[in-house]
């Protein structure tokens, strides 16, 4: 069974419902008295999704992450969208885009993470690069809280050309560094804007960084010289509503 086709947890599971992924079944734990397992239960059936009960050591076998809170899905193969899926969501919107995108990201926590802020941030989509890459995975839906349900995730082959065509759709770059030559709170973000987060360790690649129109950077006070990969997606997104919403 798939990694991608396993959804942990009672948020993820239910978000997942909420937002009509195709489940091809329910595990819920037997004999919980949970009233929060009970709701996916009857979530679920009302959806049409078969619940079956069954004991722990199962769900615990079937677990990615160690932590399934006594509900497991089974859901169908996920579906990556488009680039283009992504900007027509935002014209749908009447909205000037608002893109993130993932460079190498390898921790599924914390591609789920950036997904949860990118969701709350009112983001209209994210990329990802096919290789050297976290995909949405179990591990990453249930760190999303259920919000990998509910955004567009694109997964491209060539992350600086899918930039590039980005540019020409009118979209600003932004990229994230800690040696970013834009001081955050200096730095105009409004209008279409693609939000670069580089890696845990690297960074963005140097050929990401090339496509970037601005390299910002986050004031870093303390003795640490970096921030963790979603931490620093929480500030710049939350200055980007700032600036979009002021």
């Amino acid at each position: 069974m798939s990694e991608e086709n396993i959804i942990e947890g009672k948020n993820a599971v239910i978000e997942a419902i909420r937002a009509g992924r195709p489940l091809d079944k329910v595990f819920l734990a037997r004999g919980s008295a949970d009233k929060a397992l009970a709701f996916v239960a009857s979530s679920a059936r009302s959806a049409g999704v078969p619940v079956t009960e069954c004991d722990r050591r199962k769900l615990d076998a079937m677990s990615q992450t160690g932590s399934h809170q006594g509900v497991i899905a089974v859901a169908a193969a996920r579906q990556y969208c488009e680039p283009e899926d992504i900007l027509a969501r935002a014209d749908e919107l009447g909205q000037a885009p608002f893109v993130v995108v993932c460079d190498g990201i390898e921790d599924p926590r914390n591609l789920g993470a950036i997904i949860r802020c990118a969701e709350c941030a009112g983001a209209h989509g994210v990329i990802i690069p096919k290789h050297r890459s976290a995909g949405i995975t179990a591990a990453a839906d249930k760190t999303s809280a259920g919000a990998a349900e509910h955004m567009l995730v694109a997964r491209v082959s060539n992350l600086p050309a899918a930039l590039e065509d980005l540019k020409k759709r009118g979209l600003w770059i932004y990229g994230a560094e800690a040696g970013g030559d834009s001081p955050l709170w200096k730095t105009d973000m409004k209008g279409p804007i693609c939000l670069v987060i580089g890696s845990e360790g690297a960074g963005m690649g140097r050929l990401v960084r090339e496509c970037c129109d601005f390299v910002v950077r986050i004031p870093l006070l303390g003795k640490v010289n970096s921030l963790n990969a979603s931490a620093a997606a929480a500030v710049l997104l939350y200055e980007i509503v700032r600036q979009r919403y002021e």
